[in-house]
């Protein structure tokens, strides 16, 4: 068993819609390696820095992301001569092959990480969000509405807005009618 530490470049495209791992930013991974009968069983965890948008507000939010990983990489299959032979590929998910001395963890990474990144990501879990009308944002104008008449009752709207006392006028009969 090999315990490793490093630091590395976060490759292009590491995120979902909303959250994602800016690319070039520093990737530190404590890793463990670890010789198994079918392979190299690599396991540890990977810390990332997560810039998103929360998804209702738009607000920018960052944190750590701490990310397990594991994944058991396969020896190449050999010949009783010990030579590398290709195998035809009827595995629906083959597992990743160790190429020489070498393990290639950007498809693991990438694996573990965007499964592990909120797909709406929220700045505070009470988060009001944006007027759906004009868009302001909920939190910083909690008492913000807008008056809004459904277009089927705006007739009635106007008869709200005569006087009172002229409606019971009218109802009345005249007394020169009698």
């Amino acid at each position: 068993m090999v315990e490793v530490s490093r630091t590395v470049s976060a490759p292009g495209d590491l995120g979902v819609a909303l959250a994602r791992v800016a690319p070039q930013s520093p990737i530190e991974m404590e890793l463990r390696l670890e010789s198994v009968m079918e392979g190299v069983l690599v396991s540890g965890a990977v810390d990332v820095q997560v810039s998103a948008e929360c998804a209702r507000c738009l607000e920018p939010i960052a944190w750590e992301e701490a990310v397990d990983v594991s994944e058991l990489f396969a020896y190449p299959a050999t010949d009783a001569r010990g030579a590398v032979v290709e195998e035809p590929e009827d595995d629906e998910d083959p597992l990743p092959v160790l190429e020489g001395d070498l393990i290639d963890l950007e498809p693991t990474l990438r694996d573990s990480v965007v499964t592990a990144l909120p797909m709406a990501p929220l700045c505070r879990d009470d988060c009001a969000g944006l007027c759906p009308e004009c868009g302001i944002r909920l939190d910083d104008h909690p008492g913000h509405e807008h008056q809004t008449v459904d277009p089927r009752w705006a007739a009635l709207a106007g008869l709200a807005e005569h006087d009172p006392g002229q409606a019971t006028a009218e109802a009345q009969p005249d007394a020169r009618n009698k």
